[in-house]
């Protein structure tokens, strides 16, 4: 059993002018030092042209927030918000033809995005396509059955139904918005996620930081903490994805490195945790905790396995 050690500074701030506190993070057995000032490799930045194209889209300016968007989902293609926001913004503009790829990105890259789902079904419809439009109603009622009327999303199942259901009856649709709230809310919801993973609440903490990254955009910090957290919950795969998207942006990533290499290691990769650990000792001339961690990981396992 054993606390983290250091926190990961955020490589940038995360929203312009945004810098956040650094609260400790504790996690009893597993993960190890996350942090320190990253030092970003030469990558594209998607920050600023997400946060560019949150602002145009909440003020109406749906050709701002297209051009700033477009780039975004060029340089981090998997990145869920940047692919639905670019989609609803072609769809806010007019443009149904181009609004159907982002959006089926979003459903397939996150089948349980609601509104992606809704957005879709209406372009489908306006192209022509009733069958596949049906499709994603379906999917939005499988989605109402399991929350038997008590979840937290009824409210949005049932617009986003009533929204395709006028649609399907040649009816135009004012689409409801998705709540981004005022960037602000992105430093609070940092902290809090932080707290709850200290608290060993990773559900919750989730929560918080899926929040954040809407309003910030793909943080390489914030996607290993999305990573992190999900790997405790034994969501492997989600994790993978998660470690996968920060080190896309920034190879470098001492934390992702690390954290990855962990994961690795858990589902029987030694020889996958072994290369992480070969890149942190070429990154880290000097030693940091984060080769240190994963070394111990590894001898651990070495150890077990005798």
């Amino acid at each position: 059993m054993r606390k983290l050690s250091a926190v990961f500074g955020l490589g940038c701030a995360l929203v312009v002018g945004l810098a956040l506190p650094q609260p400790a993070l504790s996690d009893a057995g597993g993960g190890g030092g996350g942090g320190g000032m990253e030092s970003p490799a030469q990558q594209y930045d998607p920050l600023p042209d997400y946060q560019n194209g949150v602002s145009a889209y909440q003020l109406g300016d749906f050709k701002g927030a297209i051009k700033a968007l477009r780039r975004v989902t060029i340089g981090v293609p998997k990145f869920v918000p940047a692919q639905y926001l670019l989609g609803s913004a072609y769809l806010k503009s007019g443009d149904a033809k181009a609004a159907r790829r982002p959006l089926e990105q979003s459903v397939r890259l996150d089948p349980s995005m609601i509104e992606a789902h809704r957005d879709l079904a209406i372009v489908l419809l306006q192209l022509g396509d009733a069958a596949k439009a049906a499709d994603q109603r379906a999917a939005l009622v499988t989605m109402k059955d399991k929350c038997a009327g008590t979840c937290d999303d009824k409210a949005r199942l049932d617009e986003a139904l009533t929204a395709i259901d006028g649609a399907m009856a040649g009816k135009p649709q004012a689409l409801a918005p998705l709540p981004l709230g005022p960037a602000a809310h992105a430093e609070g919801a940092y902290v809090e996620a932080v707290s709850l993973i200290n608290e060993h609440r990773y559900g919750a903490a989730i929560d918080q930081l899926d929040r954040a990254i809407w309003l910030v955009g793909p943080d390489p910090d914030l996607l290993t903490y999305l990573g992190f957290a999900n790997r405790k919950l034994r969501n492997y795969a989600v994790a993978r994805g998660w470690y996968e998207q920060a080190l896309a942006i920034n190879p470098n990533h001492r934390g992702a490195l690390e954290y990855y290499g962990e994961l690795k290691l858990e589902l029987g990769d030694v020889s996958g945790a072994r290369r992480h650990l070969a890149r942190l000792d070429a990154l880290c001339t000097f030693g940091c905790q984060q080769a240190d961690e994963l070394r111990r990981w590894l001898r651990e396992d070495a150890r077990s396995a005798s």
